[in-house]
């Protein structure tokens, strides 16, 4: 007996989640590299001393593969002004990510190099600390290196039964 991945996936979506990019840079594609990118409602704050975040990733998926070789990371905490970020991002057969980073206003993170989404309400940049694998994801724990707050405007992007929403 168990719960079947229709039920599960009708119950879990019943789950109000914050919504993020994650971000990373891969330095070994091509000579001036590629910045890789997902959107993730998988994430959490897990300690405060040191502080630790959480991020699931799909094993196999780009961002798995390339944080499994190298441990620097970034993660963008979207406003629900950027629901079309998440949504492109978040795309099934997209295209390749240096198209889609390429209009969307951005910094380079100092201490990972990775992208850091402009008009983000917080941005935060990681290094890995632990994997574990967990089913068909892995949970990558990283220890936050610096964290920013670049934007007071707007309420959080929020995902709930299947869609961007925003609160109130």
């Amino acid at each position: 007996m168990g719960v079947s991945n229709d039920e599960f996936r009708a119950a879990m979506s019943r789950l109000a989640a914050g919504v993020v990019l994650v971000t990373a840079h891969d330095s070994d594609d091509g000579p001036r590299g590629e910045d890789v990118g997902m959107t993730a409602t998988a994430f959490m704050s897990v300690s405060l001393d040191p502080p630790l975040v959480l991020v699931s990733l799909r094993n196999g998926s780009r961002m798995d593969d390339l944080l499994a070789e190298q441990p620097l990371w970034a993660v963008s905490l979207l406003s629900e002004s950027q629901r079309h970020i998440a949504g492109r991002f978040a795309m099934k057969g997209r295209i390749s990510d240096r198209l889609l980073f390429e209009d969307i206003p951005y910094t380079r993170g100092e201490a990972s190099g990775a992208p850091l989404v402009g008009g983000a309400l917080a941005t935060l940049e990681c290094r890995t600390e632990q994997r574990v694998v967990a089913g068909d994801h892995t949970l990558a724990i990283g220890r936050v290196l610096t964290a920013n707050l670049p934007s007071a405007e707007g309420g959080p992007l929020t995902y709930f039964r299947g869609r961007y929403r925003q609160l109130g």
